[in-house]
């Protein structure tokens, strides 16, 4: 009897291979990688990407970054982290419903927010108008440059040297959210490859959902007006409750309830208008949707109008709530202040940065790599130290 082995990495590319569907993008076949690497590693490439973006300390910093609800006024608020996991969740079911590669999905969605500074979209806001004189901040861009260029793991190369196909997905993760500039590298076709754009999907049905779940649960919307004034969920069923609840439970089971309803309705509606668009179009082959008009993954026509009213009526109810907004004001004043800081007294940044200066790095665009890869809490106490006269200086290294 022969001893067990385990899968070779052509063995898994094969296995891989053989539960894609034509259109679906093959390891095997990836465009490849900026440096070259030796090495028998058993896992395909994207599985190793997706290894090395959850092993990076750019997704650790995730877990202090916000969402919407700044992360020291509950610990039950969804972070850039959670949001980042469930992503990839609802984005690797996705691809397998319709026979696309789940490791790719995962490795894009566990990616699509390293660069996202502190506080929010707030934090990219004040960042980007900062560097409006210096090339501005978007966080697409600048998670495609963490993992370029800012992540330190490798001796001969900077970066986590991701392929093509992961890079593309995190330049070109579009929502009805963010539109990014396309990189020259990533702009040869239309549109992004399929993975991608299923990353994108991912990431609308999450942000849209978890964000009602933690604003329902935490007294920012009252389920009644939501039923009132939003359709999609007035569709969803109710939940009567069986096991003996207490009925401020059962109220919480159900609005949980709910919400996972309305992820599953939401899923299963983009892959069967996305399956029924790849039909349409003939698609056989991953680059035959890189070069169509427009995405071929997609909500149908309805559901995204609802889906649209309900990021509308977020944006009314819960990001423009004035508690909402007075932390992203203070958010913002404590990058400004940092961004000012550093920028007129560079001798206020850590070594290594000083080190960069010396060589000629731009200082702007230093002290913005330096402050958006930093956590709310990191930032908070950084502010403390520069600017409230009786806090020591912070420990560690400097």
């Amino acid at each position: 009897m022969q001893p067990l082995q385990w899968r070779t990495r052509e063995e898994q590319e094969a296995w891989d291979a053989a539960r894609l569907a034509p259109y679906g993008t093959r390891a095997s076949a990836s465009r490849g990688r900026r440096y070259p690497e030796a090495g028998q590693d058993p896992r395909t490439a994207f599985q190793r990407d997706r290894d090395r973006i959850l092993h990076s300390a750019a997704f650790r910093r995730l877990q202090y970054k916000t969402q919407v609800f700044v992360f020291h006024e509950g610990d039950f608020y969804r972070t850039r982290l959670t949001h980042s996991l469930e992503v990839a969740q609802i984005g690797a079911s996705l691809a397998r419903m319709i026979g696309a590669n789940p490791d790719l999905v995962e490795a894009i969605s566990l990616a699509h927010d390293l660069g996202h500074p502190p506080f929010g979209h707030g934090g990219e806001e004040e960042l980007n108008a900062l560097m409006g004189e210096a090339g501005g901040f978007d966080h697409n861009l600048q998670s495609l440059r963490v993992v370029d260029e800012l992540e330190i793991r490798y001796p001969d190369h900077p970066g986590l040297n991701l392929t093509w196909e992961v890079r593309e997905g995190i330049a070109r993760h579009e929502t009805f959210f963010d539109s990014p500039p396309v990189p020259e590298e990533f702009a040869q076709f239309p549109q992004p490859g399929l993975e991608a754009q299923l990353s994108s999907l991912a990431d609308m049905i999450a942000y849209c959902t978890h964000d009602l779940e933690d604003a329902l649960a935490f007294g920012f919307l009252q389920e009644s007006e939501l039923r009132r004034h939003v359709a999609l969920w007035r569709e969803v069923p109710a939940v009567t409750a069986s096991y003996p609840y207490t009925p401020l439970d059962a109220q919480a089971m159900e609005c949980k309830f709910r919400v996972r309803s309305l992820i599953d309705r939401l899923i299963r509606a983009a892959a069967q208008e996305t399956l029924r668009r790849l039909e349409k179009h003939g698609v056989a082959a991953p680059d035959d949707v890189r070069v169509l008009p427009e995405p071929v993954a997609g909500f149908p026509a309805d559901i995204y109008e609802q889906l649209v009213a309900l990021k509308d009526y977020l944006y009314s109810q819960v990001y423009n709530d004035p508690r909402v907004r007075r932390m992203m004001f203070k958010g913002r004043m404590i990058l400004r202040r940092l961004f000012e800081a550093f920028a007129g007294n560079p001798e206020l940044l850590p070594g290594n940065l000083q080190e960069q200066l010396a060589s000629g790095a731009n200082r702007f665009r230093v002290v913005c790599d330096y402050i958006s890869s930093m956590t709310d809490r990191h930032a908070m106490d950084l502010y403390d130290t520069l600017f409230q006269p009786y806090e020591r200086s912070l420990q560690g290294p400097k």
